[in-house]
């Protein structure tokens, strides 16, 4: 097979797939709003089910929902009929998806959901289909043929009914004003969730990690101090914990240039006036400052004085960068 023809049965699939979802555009209607009205009136779980791949759909979809602030997981219909249904209770809300709406095995478990008072979503793809009859509010999937060229893989429906199920999530998202803090934690261990979730209070270094040195100490301190360290960079206090500077390998490296003794003075040489940071801000809004002062390091302060001090090394191993 020529690689021209990879490309061109690539392309045909592709044009396929988005004609299937772009069709969905023009059906969407009141039975839309009404399952997006059913999921956020749920006072319990969305419960997605499906057989086959129409199964692997719903459990993206489960998934999608859940991390978009609906609580949602997948249960498999052939499962639920032994013993998983248990999993199901009446303040549930079942979303159901078989492209033909006639698959037994989601059929099988609708009598027992619906004498149980559960409410049910469908999505199929046939109207008239016993899953479209059964819903309280169905969702018509039509999907003309499958980029299969023999009609059989379930292709175009699958991602069709993806996108839809992709459209519910969103539009219920939307309609909960779920903003970006609300996602981070859904997702702490993702690099949103550290960005919006981690506090420079919880990153930075603490105590006797902290470089510090007094207004009387000498250049050669203040060094000493630097390397034992490993910030590349010491804070210069007064006798009550304020900050009145800081000294950094930059100023180092001008120091050496300016061939100044280390038997100077460090309130000499250092730079007064320091940009600091809150414990109580985000690490990522530090982040924003630090890129903005093209500065590396900073020192922590609150109204006690100097609490903390970090680098953005130490924001690359809290994953924030």
């Amino acid at each position: 097979m020529k690689k021209t023809a990879f490309l061109d049965s690539a392309y045909k699939v592709l044009s396929i797939e988005a004609e299937a979802i772009t069709r969905q555009i023009d059906q969407l209607d009141h039975t839309f709003e009404q399952a997006c009205q059913s999921i956020l009136d749920c006072e319990g779980r969305v419960v997605v089910t499906g057989m086959g791949k129409s199964g692997h759909i719903a459990s993206k979809i489960a998934a999608t929902l859940a991390s978009t602030g609906t609580p949602a997981f997948f249960v498999h219909p052939g499962e639920a009929s032994h013993g998983d249904l248990g999993m199901i209770t009446p303040k549930d809300l079942v979303l159901a998806i078989s492209n033909s709406g006639e698959t037994s095995e989601v059929l099988s478990i609708l009598p027992i959901i619906k004498r149980m008072g559960v409410g049910l979503i469908g999505l199929a793809s046939v109207p008239s289909s016993t899953l479209a009859n059964l819903s309280d509010v169905y969702i018509n999937i039509p999907v003309e043929h499958e980029a299969c060229p023999m009609n059989l893989a379930p292709t175009a429906s699958t991602t069709a009914t993806l996108a839809v199920g992709d459209a519910l999530a969103i539009a219920v998202l939307n309609a909960r004003d779920f903003d970006e803090s609300d996602f981070a934690r859904s997702h702490p261990g993702g690099s949103l969730g550290r960005r919006l979730l981690l506090y420079v209070e919880d990153i930075m270094r603490k105590g006797d990690e902290v470089p510090l040195v007094k207004e009387t100490a000498l250049l050669s301190d203040a060094l000493v101090e630097m390397s034992s360290k490993g910030l590349g960079m010491t804070g210069i206090i007064d006798t009550n914990n304020n900050l009145l500077g800081i000294y950094t390998d930059g100023d180092l490296r001008r120091t050496l240039a300016d061939r100044i003794s280390i038997d100077t003075p460090i309130s000499k040489v250092m730079t007064a006036k320091p940009v600091t940071a809150k414990p109580t801000i985000l690490a990522a809004e530090l982040i924003r400052l630090m890129k903005e002062k093209s500065i590396s390091g900073v020192m922590v302060v609150d109204d006690s004085g100097v609490v903390g001090a970090l680098n953005m090394q130490d924001l690359l191993r809290a994953g924030v960068l």
